[in-house]
């Protein structure tokens, strides 16, 4: 599904699972915590999301550095980690881009 041959693909399936994670947390941990009270999933699903959350902001910085991104897009991939869907939601509109420009295969 995702090629890990450049910084940007890794950047794109790290964001991918991330956002994942993300959701799950939101969606499913969350609820079990506060209104089950089984804080238990929280701790897991947590820790998971906020390793990936590390990976991807370091992969940001990473890309910023390869392909000479300016300042703008790697706050523009910062915003987009702390949404819902928001890495899910850059890659579409701001990676894609970044790719076609830069002639890099996805």
């Amino acid at each position: 599904m995702f090629k890990f041959n450049s910084t940007l693909n890794r950047l794109r399936a790290i964001g991918f699972i991330e956002a994942i994670s993300f959701l799950l947390l939101l969606g499913i941990a969350m609820p079990l915590k506060y209104i089950w009270g089984h804080p238990e999933m929280v701790r897991v699903v947590g820790l998971i999301h906020g390793i990936l959350w590390m990976i991807y902001i370091g992969l940001a910085y990473l890309g910023q550095l390869d392909y000479k991104w300016s300042w703008k897009t790697t706050a523009l991939l910062f915003i987009a980690s702390l949404l819902p869907f928001g890495p899910i939601i850059a890659d579409a509109k701001l990676l894609r881009k970044v790719a076609k420009d830069k002639n890099i295969t996805l």
